[in-house]
């Protein structure tokens, strides 16, 4: 019988049950995908250019657990405030509050079980998917890599099983406070209309200033470090729900109170509507907020992280390629690459010194970084210091020619000295003459493959004496390796938060829908069309979505110089990933909308 009744009652409010299981699911899966990630061994040791990649999958799934852990609370407890009524019905008929405790275990299971037959078959899918994407662009070998692992099962099931746990005690403790009048008369509540008073001032005040500090502690994470970044999360958060609480109403109420806005057509119940709900939005608003920083936070942290690779080997050298005495088979390869600027220097090695031609120097003057610090990895210019025939150690060359002959060393050679000699004194020195060729593309990525395979052929060209290339793409290669890892961890955890976003908005805007259509009904009745009434809809909704949105953004904006100590640009190409997030939001505040409508609006379906 009490299966009975749990599965009527989610049919019952199917729609509710529908919106927390897409957060719920794409939760799951994206934790599995993770697992997985993280604890195919063999995968990750045979390829030593992910062997970081395990930490940051844990460090995700980690987040991503105390993050759904408070989705879960909330979304379970936001379902049994939906059918409060219906439990205070059964208890005036004879039931028990026991056998309701035992109705909403059922109920949480049959959910949960339901959750997780699908994340993890999602879970396996977007699995085998990123696999293959991170294999394509490391040019790794998936050898030992299982999109189906067992390990990785048990624990999403193990964990998430524990949640269900949780979230049953948590409304069984919610139950066993509440007396039979107050469930009865749940949805008879009625809303207060926000005052501003001196304590809501005070609370606004004090927000601000928390907020401020937060701030300021991201603006100077890089000389705050850690006790910035704890200071800098405690206080954001802290500032972002007191300001909602405190300042939302009152931005309400002044837009209403705007005779322009308030009197063209319904807008006046249309900031009604707001003004009324607003308390019992505030919190929502704010959680709202929060992922949404979380989320825009993780997709731009993600790929702030790939483009520091490609940044940080434009900071080690200018020059994508460097071969000494290039074989047939590298000059063929160099044949197939468009390079912007390339340059040819011979030299001769004799008694641990390196002769350098200087007409060479001369006719092909190199670029050299101009600014001195990472930052200005862009800011480069021709090396026009005065250059003529001398040693490196005798004062006649420059700082920048002496660093730019370090890096025209031969490999696997112990140098003793480099000196820059004219044509004569280069033809008298009794050594075979090689040479150096560097090259500069327009865009250094577009030929990674071709750079991998002329790093194989210098180490293989002198393996004999245990050359290992120290190339602008090893270097590339060697970051890559870990902002892989860390761009899909953003990207997946930046779509989970955005889901359980989407879920609590959902939840709040829809849950008010059968009390709302009652105004609508009443409005058509008096002869407003329904092209206004959508337009209320549009305007209302908006406003809802625009609020924490900014919000959000702003922490996003502020919040990417918790990478300034990690990254050389976390804000490199920012507009990307803010960008595929607001289509995103877009997308759901679009699909709130015609959910709304649908609910809420008389006659035909919209």
């Amino acid at each position: 019988m009490l299966i009975k009744l749990a599965l009527t009652g989610m049919t019952s409010k199917f729609k509710n049950y529908v919106v927390l299981l897409a957060g719920l699911i794409m939760a799951i899966a994206i934790f599995y995908m993770f697992q997985t990630l993280a604890w195919n061994k063999e995968f990750i040791k045979s390829n030593s250019v992910i062997n970081h990649i395990e930490l940051v999958y844990l460090m995700g799934s980690f987040l991503l657990s105390v993050v759904t852990f408070f989705y879960i609370i909330y979304a379970s407890s936001f379902l049994f405030s939906l059918r409060q009524r219906e439990f205070g019905m059964y208890m005036t008929l004879g039931a028990r509050k026991k056998k309701i405790n035992m109705l909403l275990f059922i109920e949480n299971m049959v959910m949960g079980g339901i959750s997780l037959l699908l994340g993890i078959a999602l879970g396996i899918g977007l699995a085998a998917v990123v696999g293959q994407l991170m294999a394509s662009q490391l040019d790794v070998d998936l050898a030992g890599y299982h999109p189906l692992f067992g390990p990785s099962i048990a624990i999403t099931i193990i964990f998430f099983i524990a949640l269900f746990l949780l979230s049953a005690l948590w409304n069984y403790a919610k139950l066993s406070r509440m007396r039979l009048l107050q469930l009865i008369h749940a949805d008879k509540q009625p809303e207060r209309i926000p005052v501003m008073s001196r304590i809501k001032w005070f609370i606004s005040v004090l927000g601000i200033l928390a907020l401020g500090i937060g701030y300021v502690c991201l603006v100077f994470m890089e000389q705050l470090r850690e006790i910035g970044l704890l200071v800098a999360t405690v206080m954001t958060t802290l500032g972002t729900y007191l300001i909602f609480i405190s300042l939302v109403p009152l931005l309400i109420n002044r837009l209403k109170s705007v005779k322009s806005q308030a009197n063209k057509g319904i807008h006046a119940f249309t900031f009604g509507q707001l003004s009324f709900r607003i308390n019992g939005l505030t919190k929502m608003l704010a959680t709202v907020a929060m992922l949404i920083a979380l989320s825009a936070g993780a997709i731009s942290g993600g790929m702030a992280f790939q483009n520091n690779a490609f940044i940080a080997a434009e900071s080690y050298k200018i020059y994508d390629v460097t071969i000494h005495n290039p074989t047939a088979e590298e000059l063929k390869l160099l044949s197939g690459i468009t390079f912007t600027e390339e340059h040819a220097y011979h030299y001769k090695m004799h008694d641990q010194t390196v002769y350098f031609l200087l007409e060479d120097m001369v006719k092909g003057r190199p670029l050299t970084h101009t600014g001195t610090t990472k930052k200005e990895w862009e800011q480069y210019t021709r090396l026009a210091d005065k250059i003529a025939a001398g040693s490196m150690d005798d004062g006649s060359l420059s700082q920048e020619w002496i660093n730019f002959l370090y890096e025209l060393q031969p490999p696997a050679v112990e140098i003793g000295q480099m000196q820059l000699v004219d044509s004569g004194a280069f033809n008298k020195i009794e050594a075979a003459s090689r040479v150096a060729m560097i090259g500069k593309t327009a865009s250094f990525t577009t030929n990674k493959r071709t750079w991998k395979q002329l790093d194989q052929m210098e180490a293989k060209k002198y393996e004999n004496v245990g050359y290992y290339p120290q190339s602008k793409n090893e270097y590339y290669q060697s970051k890559l390796g870990f902002a892989s890892g860390t761009v899909f961890m953003g990207f997946f955890l930046g779509i989970a938060f955005l889901a359980m976003m989407a879920s609590c908005l959902m939840f709040k805007i829809l849950s008010g829908a059968s009390r709302d259509a009652n105004r609508y009904r009443m409005l058509h009745k008096i002869g407003v069309r329904r092209s206004r009434l959508s337009a209320s809809i549009y305007k209302e909704l908006f406003l809802v979505f625009l609020i924490p949105g900014v919000v959000g953004l702003s922490h996003v904006l502020v919040g990417m110089n918790l990478f300034s100590f990690i990254l050389v640009n976390p804000y490199y190409r920012i507009w990307i990933p803010l960008v595929i997030f607001m289509v995103i939001y877009t997308i759901y505040y679009f699909l709130t909308v015609y959910l709304y409508k649908r609910a809420v609006l008389p006659g035909k379906q919209v």
